[in-house]
């Protein structure tokens, strides 16, 4: 690759990386807040707060709420408008990057407790179901949310910032140990969050095709099936499993690109590379990091798109009614 076609690609890419968050960036910030309050607002009602899903739903769209304005609007600023506060303050650089992680993560966890929450309720096992309850979701987020905070505490002493380049300078973990452990960790974490999240809900699916055939056989072979096992998810339930379903589609898009990239600068990080080359694996980085906060800002119309119920729901709130 010739020197003048690596400095052209470099300008394109930046450009792109620019434009990007200045425009896309900023139309996922307000269509991201508004319909992280809907999905709020929806989920709180008293008809629906019952259900343990919408109190998962209710912390995972918090976590939403707050990852967009940590992370998704830090990145508009910094890499749209090259305006990063992260470079000139070390606490600023180790509190943002300790929020950014503990928030996706949060957003990995809750998603998973939602998926397994809906494969419970779905189950034809009447002691599976009984373990759907807003006891116990309530007590897997408080002892998570602990754990995960305490968990990643290590980023408010291991990072620093570093000079990427002459007058170039990124808020990042130190490096050596640290960052090689981040990047395994994240490579692992994000590949289990994707098949545990995947297997989940098609077990969830396959719950519920299963109750639809043994509501479909006979009456003389339903006699003989015990009556707890031909307990059929409610329209409500099913709801939830197929906006669940959703959710975790838009997340696996736009987040399976992070680990593929990790796993390449894992593979090559003895290689001597230019500085060209570093500069496009920088952006590509940065891009990545950037897909991770869409799913956040598409809940709610994905939501809208799949369930009657949150349609009739968002009606009201609009209508005033």
């Amino acid at each position: 690759m010739s020197s003048q076609y690596s400095s052209n690609l470099v300008v394109t890419m930046q450009l792109v990386q620019t434009y990007t968050c200045q425009i896309v960036g900023s139309i996922l910030i307000f269509i991201g807040t508004v319909g992280c309050i809907f999905n709020l607002i929806i989920f709180s009602k008293k008809t629906l707060r019952k259900n343990p899903c919408s109190i998962y739903f209710i912390a995972y769209n918090i976590v939403n709420l707050l990852y967009i304005y940590c992370n998704l609007l830090y990145t508009v600023i910094s890499l749209g408008y090259n305006i990063d506060p992260a470079i000139y303050s070390l606490i600023f650089c180790r509190l943002h990057l300790y929020a950014s992680l503990l928030l996706h993560c949060l957003n990995q966890y809750y998603l998973i407790l939602a998926s397994i929450d809906r494969m419970f309720i779905t189950s034809r096992n009447a002691n599976r179901r009984r373990r759907s309850t807003k006891r116990l979701a309530y007590i897997c987020i408080i002892i998570g949310t602990i754990f995960w905070a305490l968990f990643h505490s290590h980023t408010l002493i291991f990072t620093s910032i570093i000079q990427f380049a002459p007058y170039v300078y990124v808020c990042y973990f130190q490096p050596g140990a640290e960052t090689t452990f981040v990047a395994y960790y994240t490579i692992i974490t994000e590949t289990l969050v994707l098949v545990l999240m995947i297997t989940c809900g098609l077990c969830s699916l396959n719950n519920i095709r299963k109750i639809r055939r043994i509501r479909a056989i006979s009456n003389e072979s339903v006699k003989n099936v015990p009556k707890n096992n031909l307990r059929s998810a409610s329209s409500k339930d099913r709801q939830f499993v197929f906006m669940l379903i959703v959710d975790i589609i838009i997340y696996t898009l736009f987040t399976f690109v992070l680990p593929v990239f990790l796993i390449y600068g894992q593979i090559t990080q003895n290689d001597v590379k230019s500085f060209e080359r570093t500069q496009i694996e920088n952006i590509i980085r940065n891009l990545c990091l950037f897909s991770i906060t869409i799913p956040s800002c598409l809940s709610c119309y994905a939501n809208f798109a799949i369930s009657k119920t949150f349609r009739n729901e968002i009606k009201t709130i609009l209508l005033c009614k």
